[in-house]
């Protein structure tokens, strides 16, 4: 943090989001800057680094790696993890070996033992073995000189963070208001439906930001607009922000007009199942669920022409709720209000976003690549409500960022990000203009990260 704290971006308020504010292309294109993150952001931040499926038994591990460095989460006890950096404390090996071309590595240990000398930890990280400790001459008596280096951990919503700083704030502090309101979408509950990732050729925070706010819809995803409006608002929750669609004409909304779930143009009966079903089956089988898409196929044919959009969307969502629970899948008790304030999408600083629904999730995750600024590890999984055992067994698949791939919408997405990563180096691009009503969640992410890393990167557009 800037000591002097007179950057810029100290003084934005939530207020001046709503203003038109520019930002510059350092934090996009400098080696410098991208070095310096290192040690100002991801060493200082939580920082989601798995799901608690993944390491279901003790024993169970995962690893975690962002730019350099690499941690290695695991279960301990039934109800307890811990974390550690993943090296040995003697040579500086990685205890488990995490190449570039892997997304993290999960398996399952009763203790770890480095590949270099055969020094043992045990899942507590405490030194059990080391060959010849007697030629340390008592030097290693000391245990904090051969134990684990651990570091912060704790879960929320069934996902695994991890954060560097010892004196960093709780996760709970850390997320603020996102725990009140997503919380009672019990995440925790869903499972990975699939999961992919990509070494893409743009910076992490390009990559992120192609998902942050709807404002994109028209110009990248124009085939949806015959089936729905996507005016849409933004705004800040402390350190992160959810975005939302708006309904212009406001006796067309309802408690799912902000969400992904939601009415569509014209007859509601038809347009609903139209948007529901290009959504879901252009996003990979995503940002829905088989249960919604059926039920509300059956719209047109169990109401008669012309029920207001209000009685559409309560039928919808009625019908949807009794198919799942007939196949045991139970939903989450979510009261009109809450589906209204949490809206369509979530940014969780830094590198995090989740589109919810009530029984499943769409979910990003970037991250760098290394120490080039012009590459991030990208990932997008779906997270579903299912039937006890029933869930799938998935596993981090790397996918090229092609349609076939990715389905329709993400491929378009990837069309965008490379090239803004090109537009960006050009003498001729004078910095950002996010829109100040729909594209706040950009705005606020830039106001807080200058605040991390103390650079005047953000400030309002009129201002010297």
């Amino acid at each position: 943090m800037n000591k002097d704290n007179k950057i810029a971006a100290l003084n934005l308020t939530d207020d001046d989001l709503s203003k038109p504010l520019t930002y510059n292309t350092e934090a996009f294109l400098s080696r410098e800057y991208a070095a310096d993150e290192r040690e100002m952001l991801w060493a200082k931040v939580w920082q989601m680094a798995g799901r608690l499926e993944e390491i279901p038994e003790v024993g169970n591990y995962l690893t975690y790696n962002v730019g350099d460095e690499s941690i290695v989460v695991v279960r301990i006890a039934e109800d307890k993890l811990k974390a550690y950096y993943n090296v040995c404390p003697h040579r500086g090996r990685q205890l488990v070996n995490t190449p570039d071309d892997t997304n993290g590595v999960c398996g399952k240990k009763k203790n770890f033992v480095c590949g270099f000398h055969g020094w043992t930890y045990n899942l507590e990280g405490e030194n059990t073995n080391i060959l010849d400790k007697e030629d340390w001459q008592g030097a290693l008596e000391d245990k904090s000189r051969t134990c684990l280096s651990e570091l912060k951990v704790d879960t929320w919503g069934g996902w695994i963070y991890i954060n560097m700083d010892p004196d960093s704030e709780s996760l709970l502090e850390f997320l603020g208001e996102v725990d009140r309101i997503l919380g009672p979408y019990e995440f925790e509950k869903m499972r990975y439906k699939w999961r992919q990732w990509a070494i893409y050729p743009c910076n992490w925070k390009t990559a992120i930001e192609a998902f942050m706010e709807p404002y994109h819809v028209s110009g990248t995803h124009s085939q949806l607009l015959k089936y729905g409006q996507f005016y849409a608002y933004s705004k800040p929750y402390g350190l992160h922000g959810v975005s939302g669609f708006d309904e212009r004409d406001a006796s067309q909304k309802t408690s799912q007009s902000t969400g992904v779930t939601r009415a569509g143009l014209g007859d509601p009966r038809i347009s609903t199942y139209e948007l529901a079903k290009e959504n879901y089956e252009t996003v990979n089988k995503a940002a829905s669920t088989e249960t919604l898409i059926n039920a509300a196929s059956r719209l047109q044919h169990e109401l008669p022409e012309g029920t207001p959009v209000q009685e559409v969307m309560a039928h919808w969502m009625k019908s949807a709720k009794a198919d799942d629970a007939a196949r045991g899948v139970i939903w989450p008790e979510l009261k009109p209000e809450q589906q209204a304030e949490a809206g369509l999408a979530w940014s969780l600083f830094p590198n995090q976003t989740i589109l919810q629904g009530v029984t499943f999730a769409l979910c990003y995750r970037t991250r760098p690549y290394g120490d080039d600024p012009n590459k991030c590890i990208f990932e997008s999984y779906a997270l579903e409500r299912f039937p006890e055992g029933e869930e799938p067994k998935t596993e981090w698949v790397y996918a090229d960022p092609t349609e076939e791939n990715w389905g329709k919408v993400l491929a378009q997405d990837f069309a965008n990000m490379e090239w803004v990563q090109k537009g960006m180096k050009s003498r001729g691009f004078r910095g950002a203009l996010p829109n100040p009503h729909q594209e706040q969640k950009i705005t606020n992410f830039h106001r807080h990260l200058a605040r991390f890393m103390g650079r005047d990167s953000i400030r309002l557009l009129d201002e010297k």
